[in-house]
């Protein structure tokens, strides 16, 4: 085994496949725990829901904003996390006031904080719900209350900015949900694959007391 140079604590992984589910090698090494912590988080999804809706988002800082002064640690990425809850809550909760048999959610993430070139910090999420409650994520441009929504509004939340401020810094990236069936193989291998990349051990910051990879702890 072969530990991190910048933290002995992590060992690092090589090879193409992780207990048999590809990563993307080009992207290595990874971090052995954390493709432990991404596999569990998506394992206990399938455990509780048959079926799943997962997808890959981005958030980045403002450039020109007067931002908290915790902007640049992990409560930021905290409160987002709370913050988003709150609004799937409210959102199942609306959805039973009309229809009793409306699917509770429960929200599951995995993060990752990596330093770009302009030593600037920003998170890769893969964010994981109820696919019998949501299945698609909408976009920002409509005028129906959606996910993409809930998402802009709770980075605003964590940033204490109006939702104006973040426009544009709630990255969607290109093909980003997977409806994953309990059971489904293949759609688990390309999921698996795609969110791997939060686990490499570059662009990530040891020693500054923030940790570089979080997911939800149930």
């Amino acid at each position: 085994m072969v530990r991190h140079p910048g933290n002995t604590n992590l060992t690092l992984h090589y090879d193409a496949t992780y207990l048999g589910l590809p990563v993307q090698q080009d992207k290595g090494p990874f971090v052995l725990s954390y493709l432990e912590r991404l596999k569990q988080t998506i394992d206990r999804a399938l455990v509780q829901y048959r079926r799943v809706f997962a997808f890959r988002v981005d958030l980045r800082f403002p450039a020109n904003q007067q931002l908290p002064a915790d902007a640049f640690t992990n409560e930021v990425m905290s409160r987002f996390i709370e913050s988003f809850k709150a609004k799937i809550a409210h959102n199942r909760r609306r959805a039973l006031a009309v229809d009793k048999y409306a699917h509770e959610c429960n929200v599951r993430n995995v993060w990752a904080r990596e330093i770009g070139e302009s030593g600037r910090p920003h998170y890769h999420l893969l964010i994981l719900l109820n696919g019998d409650a949501y299945c698609a994520l909408g976009s920002f441009t409509s005028k129906q209350r959606n996910t993409c929504h809930r998402l802009e509004e709770a980075w605003a939340s964590a940033l204490g900015l109006p939702v104006a401020a973040v426009k544009g810094l709630v990255e969607i990236p290109p093909n980003p949900d997977y409806l994953l069936l309990r059971g489904d193989q293949q759609i688990m291998n390309d999921l698996f694959h795609r969110a791997s990349y939060l686990c490499k051990a570059a662009t990530k910051s040891y020693g500054n007391g923030q940790h570089g990879f979080g997911c939800s702890r149930r």
